[in-house]
């Protein structure tokens, strides 16, 4: 848990030093995020701490897919302006990071809708993920408006990115998990193996863990970014359905 807590610190302080430096048009482009700015992924972010902190913040969005639930949750927030924004998202990140080391030690389940149902534990790693994908995929170039070089890819960060990915997968891609087995042979930083699905067809993919992110939150595509893929036609199948958030 203490080390997705401080991959979120580290790419928290990234975002806050690369808001600072924005022109208006800087953070009124389009993000990566279809429909969204770069202002908008940044109240994106801060609205889920304020889900865990006080609910009261947000609309009322019970009973609503996740994604479209988000969608609703920006919309409240496009009344501010960007200074106004990176001063919401510094302000409750840093309240909400005091509390998180308690909350995840609570034994409790967390229902996130069609997102899945996860142990509290598994809250740090799911912010580290939000904030690791959002920023290097959706702020900065190819996808995103930003120029520059993103926040590192370390281990640190990866590691915790890629914990919530394996947590994920199974709870958001159930069809998926029943048409096939896939092994992942991940390489480069926080390398590790990675086993999904319980169907009988299988594929093997080989993938640095930037691209496997990419590719997993369809911010790329299976034939992107030097993935090597083999297996037979159904498993390839399912492993292009993927997509976890």
């Amino acid at each position: 848990m203490s080390d997705a807590i401080a991959a979120i610190h580290a790419d928290r302080d990234a975002l806050i030093g690369v808001g600072r430096g924005l022109s208006p048009q800087q953070w009124h482009a389009p993000s990566g995020c279809p429909g969204w700015s770069v202002q908008d992924v940044v109240s994106h972010l801060a609205t889920t701490f304020w889900a865990v902190l006080d609910r009261s913040q947000l609309p009322d969005v019970e009973g609503l897919p996740f994604e479209q639930a988000a969608e609703v949750m920006v919309q409240s927030r496009r009344q501010l302006t960007p200074e106004q924004a990176l001063t919401e998202y510094e302000q409750v990140s840093g309240t909400a990071l005091e509390h998180l080391p308690g909350l995840a030690a609570l034994e409790m389940d967390i229902p996130m809708g069609d997102a899945g149902t996860f142990p509290a534990a598994m809250l740090p790693y799911a912010y580290a993920f939000d904030h690791f994908v959002h920023i290097r995929a959706d702020l900065f170039g190819p996808r995103g408006p930003l120029d520059g070089t993103p926040p590192p890819s370390d281990d640190q960060r990866v590691a915790a990115t890629l914990t919530w990915i394996e947590a994920a997968l199974p709870q958001q891609n159930a069809a998926a998990a029943e048409q096939a087995t896939l092994e992942f042979a991940l390489t480069g930083p926080a390398a590790r193996p990675i086993s999904f699905g319980s169907g009988p067809a299988k594929a093997s993919i080989a993938s640095s863990t930037p691209a496997f992110v990419r590719y997993v939150t369809q911010r790329g595509s299976l034939d992107d970014h030097g993935i090597q893929a083999t297996g037979d036609a159904p498993a390839l199948a399912a492993a292009r359905q993927l997509h976890v958030y």
